[in-house]
């Protein structure tokens, strides 16, 4: 089974957000409930470090618990074929986050990236995270206009 970034956020959203682990085993679960399927541990690694680096996920960091991954600014969540009973399988309950301090955490990192792609002189990268920072300001009350005109510069 291998998922893109939209599944991967569907899953997370079924629960309003996985750890990691958890994530790897409600995918383990629904492929194997697809006629026995397995999941290429070493594609579902890199496809959910692709979801986390596109924004398709974000970190939501915890105090004192484990981080959990929630569905982000760019998916557009869509559960994959058997996993719909995934979250009794797993027995997890349903899971709040805190709006503002999601915000608080994709800012930072959309900040990390956006230094990177600038030193980097990565135009194609600064020029999705200027489409990103849209995505994020929509998604979490966030305000990136500062942000936005650096990367502008950058490509410039």
């Amino acid at each position: 089974m291998d998922a893109t970034a939209d599944e991967l956020a569907g899953v997370v959203d079924l629960f309003g957000g996985l750890t990691r682990p958890e994530l790897e085993r409600a995918l383990s679960e629904a492929a194997f409930r697809a006629d026995g399927q397995s999941v290429d541990e070493s594609a579902l690694e890199t496809a959910i470090d692709d979801a986390l680096e596109s924004f398709a996920l974000v970190r939501y960091e915890r105090p004192g618990d484990d981080p959990l991954l929630v569905a982000g600014p760019t998916a557009f969540p869509s559960v994959p074929a058997h996993a719909e009973d995934v979250p009794h399988i797993l027995d997890i309950d349903p899971r709040e986050v805190d709006r503002d301090a999601l915000g608080r955490t994709a800012r930072e990192t959309f900040v990390e990236r956006l230094e990177a792609a600038i030193d980097a002189g990565d135009d194609d990268r600064i020029e999705s995270l200027l489409d990103v920072s849209y995505d994020l300001e929509a998604w979490a009350p966030l305000d990136l206009a500062a942000e936005r005109k650096r990367l502008e510069a950058a490509v410039a």
